[in-house]
């Protein structure tokens, strides 16, 4: 496709995939990762109004087994996960979220640690109350740097079809 601000050239925009473009069984990885900070998690877990100290006193958690040290929130870390699929995957062609299921947070997350994240698609279908559009179902897990699964969540999308002039 080609844009006439853009003279000869073809022009390539950065979007999410339409709802014909996705296939249940194709894994997408995410890339760049994100190296979650301090900043990041106290920031986010003050803006949400959580006063655990698990993850805001550093003293307290200390001297708290099993891990003696802040974890990063659970919530900053699936918020985390699922904006590494955006670029690649809904952005832009994304109706709706329309719910989480099977959350898990099967290892901690700690200062310092990169989070990479990958997606399947579990299944698809058209819409049958909201013509032109389709839901798609999606499990997301993040890794750390270690390749440990420290996250994993299945979502439900309304994902828009493809405009009839892009066909």
């Amino acid at each position: 496709m080609t844009d006439s601000t853009a003279g000869e050239h073809p022009v390539v925009e950065q979007r999410g995939l339409w709802f014909e473009e996705f296939e249940v069984g194709t894994v997408y990885r995410h890339r760049p990762g994100r190296t979650v900070t301090e900043a990041d998690n106290v920031l986010f877990t003050t803006l949400t109004m959580n006063t655990q100290p698990l993850h805001l006193d550093e003293a307290d958690s200390a001297a708290r087994p099993p891990f003696h040290a802040r974890l990063v929130n659970s919530m900053f870390t699936l918020s985390t996960l699922v904006g590494l699929s955006v670029s690649q995957l809904t952005l832009g062609t994304i109706v709706a979220n329309l719910g989480f299921s099977e959350i898990a947070f099967p290892a901690p997350v700690f200062h310092g640690d990169t989070l990479y994240g990958e997606t399947l698609v579990v299944d698809k279908r058209p819409s049958m109350s909201r013509p032109g559009e389709g839901m798609v179902t999606l499990r997301h897990t993040a890794r750390n740097q270690d390749g440990v699964v420290v996250a994993t969540a299945t979502r439900a999308t309304l994902v828009r079809m493809r405009p009839e002039e892009e066909r």
